[in-house]
């Protein structure tokens, strides 16, 4: 079995941002500040997420899969246009899901797993 690695730590939370075990990466809490339009928080969420990522030598091609959170599951297709254009063809298996949001303004949040191999 390989090492567990854990980044993102944050103690007042007791939790990891991205954990890295048995060639994966899980990265939760991809979100932005819940300011401007589905679009725009989508793509802000996208960059948050490659620049997490990045940090750890990764790129969008490594996700494998991710859990998107909507205020709204009607917005779907928004996100879906964002997909098409950040992953080139490589996608993701996903999963959609309404909820309601403690932070007020937010609208989109993901959660992801990331392959290294």
């Amino acid at each position: 079995m390989s090492e567990i690695i854990r980044y993102d730590i944050n103690e007042d939370w007791a939790h990891s941002g991205m954990v890295e075990a048995g060639g994966f990466v899980f990265i939760s809490y991809c979100a932005c500040d819940g300011i401007g339009s589905i679009e725009s928080q989508i793509n802000r969420v996208f960059d948050h997420l490659y620049l997490r990522l990045d940090s750890i030598g990764l790129t969008l091609e490594s996700v494998v899969k991710f859990d998107a959170l909507f205020k709204n599951i009607w917005d779907i297709p928004v996100m879906e246009t964002i997909i098409r254009e950040r992953f080139n063809g490589k996608y993701p298996a996903r999963k959609s899901i309404q909820t309601n949001f403690a932070s007020e303004g937010l609208l989109f949040q993901l959660d992801a797993i990331a392959y290294r191999g």
